[in-house]
Order: structure tokens, then C-alpha cells, then sequence
């Protein structure tokens, strides 16, 4: 494994909102949550955030980050593909597609500009189509030699400080509403990361329906700031 201090500098690095993915752009249905009055808080923020990394997108991406790190360290390019192709078809909409898609193939462009590794080339060769986000993370991660604990952390955070951000541009909450969020969320955070870190095929399930029907009414949204 990579020594710790270089481990947190490259992750802190490749989850910002400075890494180039396009995450700026996307509010996995958030916008049309605030348009339809669901989120109008920090607490209501909290609480969708909160639900979306606990039985959502937010741990169903969690657990394909686990098993892309497995697959990758494995040195399994066939079940990298089949993860690659399941990524995608779990996505309840076109625009939670796009989302995943988009930035996954932005992260991994990224990546191997900077940090070339034989994993990267390998989820390629075995599935050159769009790479949904967790399982570009997931195989990036393992090819650098990151730990998959510390990965997992950083990839949950960045997905809610993602939804902090885009909340704070639509305006139901100020920059320290923002903050108090994200301090709040931490707790929840690592206790969903220790789980997944065991999580198997199988635990892949969401109980999110609300956010899956506003990224379906999003699609059609009159005004819209994002894509997602």
C-alpha cells in the first residue's frame, strides 16, 4: 500500500471539487427536490443527504467501489466488465445515467493524464464503453495502491459535499448552513464506509424512492441549473 500521507494527498486530491469530473453539474435529482419544496432547509438537507448514503445512490455506489477494488486488485478484467455494465443498468433514470457516466469517464481521463496504472488499463480493455463513477473510483484506487477504507471515506464525501454545493447554488441554504451539514454527516459517513469495506454483491439495494422520482421529474423541469 501507498505510505498514509501520500494515500490522503492523492485521494484528497482526486475527490475535490478541483478534480476534473464535471460533478459541478449534476444534483442527482436535488434541484427538482428543492423546486417540489422537499428540501427548503439544512435539517431537510441533512436528512436527504443522510438517506441517499444510507439505503440510495450514495451506498449502492459505495458497494461497486468495494467490489470494482476487488476485481481490480484481483487483476479480473471480466468481472471489472460485468461491474462496469451493472453500474450503469442500476441507474433509475437517463439523467442518473448521464451523471455516473459522465463523471466516470472524466475521472478516469484524469487519472491516467496524471496517474497511469495497469488497473485503469485493464477496465478499458475489458469494457471500452462509459464507466458509471464508483467503478472508475474503485479501479483507480486499487491500481494506485490506495487503502480501501480511506477511498471509500473520501468517495462518500465527496458525493455529500457535491449536494452541499449544489444546494448552496440553488439557495435553500447559506455557506455555513452548508458546513453544519457536512460536520453532521461525518459520523455517518465512516459508519457507512466500515460497512460497505464488508459489503458483498448481494447488499446492492436502494430504498430511495422519492430521489428517484425527482431525477425522473428533473428530466423535465422547467428551469434547471443542472443536468441531473
Amino acid at each position: 500500500m501507498m505510505d498514509e500521507a501520500a494515500a490522503v494527498s492523492r485521494l484528497v486530491l482526486w475527490f475535490s471539487p478541483g478534480f476534473p469530473t464535471g460533478a459541478f453539474g449534476f444534483s442527482h435529482g436535488l434541484e427538482w427536490a428543492v423546486e417540489a419544496g422537499d428540501v427548503s432547509n439544512g435539517a431537510d438537507l441533512t436528512d436527504w443527504i443522510a438517506a441517499l448514503i444510507e439505503q440510495g445512490g450514495g451506498w449502492s455506489d459505495a458497494v461497486l467501489v468495494v467490489l470494482a477494488y476487488r476485481a481490480a486488485r484481483a487483476k479480473d478484467g471480466a468481472a471489472l466488465a460485468e461491474l462496469a455494465e451493472l453500474a450503469l443498468a442500476l441507474q433509475p433514470s437517463k439523467e442518473r445515467r448521464l451523471e455516473t457516466s459522465v463523471q466516470g469517464d472524466a475521472f478516469l481521463k484524469a487519472v491516467e493524464t496524471g496517474w497511469p496504472n495497469e488497473a485503469v488499463s485493464r477496465l478499458h480493455a475489458a469494457s471500452p464503453g462509459p464507466c458509471a463513477l464508483p467503478v472508475a473510483a474503485g479501479t483507480a484506487s486499487a491500481g494506485a495502491n490506495l487503502p480501501l477504507a480511506a477511498s471509500l471515506c473520501a468517495f462518500l464525501s465527496a458525493f455529500a459535499a457535491s449536494l452541499v454545493s449544489a444546494a448552496i447554488r440553488l439557495a435553500p441554504i447559506g455557506q455555513s448552513d452548508g458546513l453544519r451539514v457536512l460536520a453532521a454527516l461525518e459520523p455517518l459517513i465512516a459508519r457507512m464506509a466500515a460497512r460497505a469495506a464488508q459489503a458483498d454483491l448481494d447488499d446492492i439495494g436502494t430504498f430511495a424512492i422519492r430521489s428517484d422520482i425527482a431525477s425522473m421529474r428533473h428530466e423535465t423541469q422547467f428551469t434547471r441549473l443542472f443536468r441531473s
